[in-house]
């Protein structure tokens, strides 16, 4: 107990000696301030000291809400806090605090002036550096702006490998300074170059003035050395292209590259051999993969290949993506398969690939025919293969609410130009293609068999020379548009092609299904039952049997 009233007492004494110091009374003191000239205080805000001197009571007072007297009041000399808010404005504003002796009614005075905020844009790190490659995931970085003003983000005009994402600045406590973070996403460097983009903050508020205005400096490191035009170089693209497109599985660096799965080489044996092409890629396939990117870049320095082939990307039918400019340099390419990979367009630039003979792209999301296919584009093509667009399975066209479903759904009609381009196989299959197949028999144009072709073609029937049927795909032997949602009638020109049978027609050829987007049954009217019409015209072809492709009713 008694050590209890010894804690107390010396609480009860230090409480009396704290007052003593923070107010003191002496009546020989004269009334006044320490303080005599205006205080200067900055636009963010602060504290400021001031005694008071005095031997009696005395207040202060102000007429502002923006500064705070602590004590307010007080009997004898004082030191008194004035706390002062952040100033709101780019305006200076000021004030006065009133000192009052009550015994006396004498008054002193205190001038108070704050200043304004200076309009700026200011940055927290003023240099951002880059690696010149990353997985898109990474490939984004934020700065923090602090600002009293809206401003636009201005990227140089030709830099498109950085971009920014909408920015809000909060000004909702006037033109006082705020941090707003900015979000940048960056592409890869594919050049030997460091490039570097020097990002300006430019105020939306025209004719203002600002005290700082910092810059951005955007420094990427240059692409990594591939060694073109040899087979250490291609080596690296192989990984390097690996590595962007995420494949499931990763050639071994620490074998050979020509006993890499799906890899083969250059060899004087093959046909097309040339001496700078000994041991280079000559064809390479990639499976399995995750991007959501046009083609990598590495792609440019496969300058031996003949065939590349790139199938299997993860949720093709949720992805929208392009080939993109790279593989288009590849002008010596004769094969080229694109599938499954999310597609929904073609660069006009693929038309650099003059020589290729073979075109796969299958499994894609293609809502039109890719403009760039055309005849005069590809003069060697002969196989184009574009089945299988369908990004989900919709049976009735005219009962879905379903829409950006791919399968060449916004066209118009069928696409005769591909009909007439000539190639000698055309794959079509399970799409949405609608309306009727062209019979071209208004199209002049489109010329008939002649008894020249009949005598050419040493197995033509009369029966196509006298009945002037058109004369489309002479050279396809392989043509498939099953399941597709077409209607009308089967023209003659297919069915009395003299390849028909070679089309397996019951399978590849007359099936269709659903309904099209007026409501109509696809299928053809004058589906034959059977192809003994087809077997008498060309006698000296083989009429299946049962169990093979064939004619029959189904």
């Amino acid at each position: 107990m008694r050590n209890k009233h010894i804690v107390a007492s010396i609480a009860t004494m230090a409480a009396l000696v704290g007052g003593l110091v923070g107010c003191q009374q002496d009546p020989n003191v004269e009334f006044g301030l320490d303080v005599k000239e205006p205080l200067s205080v900055e636009a963010v805000g602060g504290v400021e000291r001031v005694r008071v001197y005095s031997a009696e009571k005395w207040t202060a007072s102000t007429n502002v809400p923006w500064l705070t007297i602590s004590p307010a009041n007080g009997n004898g000399s004082t030191e008194c806090q004035l706390v002062i808010d952040s100033a709101l404005t780019t305006e200076g504003r000021n004030c006065k605090i009133y000192i009052e002796n009550l015994a006396s009614g004498k008054t002193e005075e205190i001038v108070v002036n704050q200043k304004g905020f200076d309009y700026a844009i200011e940055l927290e790190e003023n240099v951002q550096k880059l690696a010149n490659y990353d997985m898109l995931e990474n490939r984004k970085f934020s700065v923090m702006v602090k600002s009293n003003i809206d401003f636009d983000v201005k990227i140089p005009e030709g830099i498109n490998w950085l971009s920014n994402k909408n920015h809000t600045l909060n000004l909702n406590r006037g033109e006082r300074p705020r941090m707003v973070e900015i979000e940048f996403e960056w592409d890869i460097n594919t050049k030997a170059e460091e490039r570097i983009a020097r990002v300006e903050f430019v105020p939306k508020k025209s004719g203002v003035e600002l005290a700082r205005q910092d810059v951005l400096e955007v420094v990427q490191k240059a692409a990594e050395p591939i060694e073109e035009g040899t087979r250490a170089g291609d080596s690296v693209a192989l990984i390097s292209i690996q590595r962007a497109l995420r494949t499931l599985s990763m050639w071994d660096t620490s074998i050979p590259m020509e006993r890499w799965e799906n890899v083969v080489l250059w060899e004087e044996k093959h046909e097309g051999y040339k001496e700078e092409y000994k041991g280079r890629v000559k064809r390479v396939q990639f499976y399995m993969y995750n991007t959501n990117e046009p083609l990598p870049y590495e792609f440019k320095y496969l300058t031996a290949a003949e065939e590349i082939y790139i199938f299997g990307n993860t949720n093709t039918f949720l992805k929208d993506l392009t080939i993109g400019e790279e593989i288009t340099t590849l002008t010596q390419l004769k094969r080229l398969t694109i599938g499954a990979h999310g597609l929904i367009s073609v660069d006009e630039k693929l038309a650099r690939l003059h020589n290729l003979e073979y075109l796969d792209l299958c499994a894609n999301n293609f809502a039109t025919v890719p403009e760039v296919l055309t005849k005069e584009n590809f003069p060697k093509l002969r196989t184009l293969i574009l089945n299988a667009n369908q990004r989900s399975t919709i049976n009735d066209l005219s009962n879905t609410t379903k829409t950006n479903l791919g399968g060449f759904i916004e066209e118009k009609e069928f696409p005769k130009e591909l009909l007439l381009w000539g190639l000698d196989t055309l794959v079509l299959s399970v799409n949405y293609l609608q309306g009727e197949l062209p019979d071209f028999l208004d199209d002049d144009s489109v010329p008939c068999y002649t008894e020249e072709d009949r005598i050419k073609g040493d197995s033509l029937p009369e029966f196509l020379v006298q009945n002037k049927i058109k004369k489309v795909m002479p050279h396809a032997k392989r043509f498939s548009i099953n399941f597709n949602r077409l209607t009308g009638d089967l023209p003659d020109w297919l069915l009395y092609h003299p390849s028909l049978d070679l089309w397996l027609p019951y399978s590849l050829v007359f099936p269709q299904e659903g309904r099209n987007q007026a409501g109509q049954l696809a299928k053809f009217n004058n589906e034959p039952p059977n192809l003994d019409y087809y077997y008498k015209l060309y006698p000296f072809k083989k009429q299946p049997t049962d169990g093979e492709e064939e004619g029959a009713e189904e």
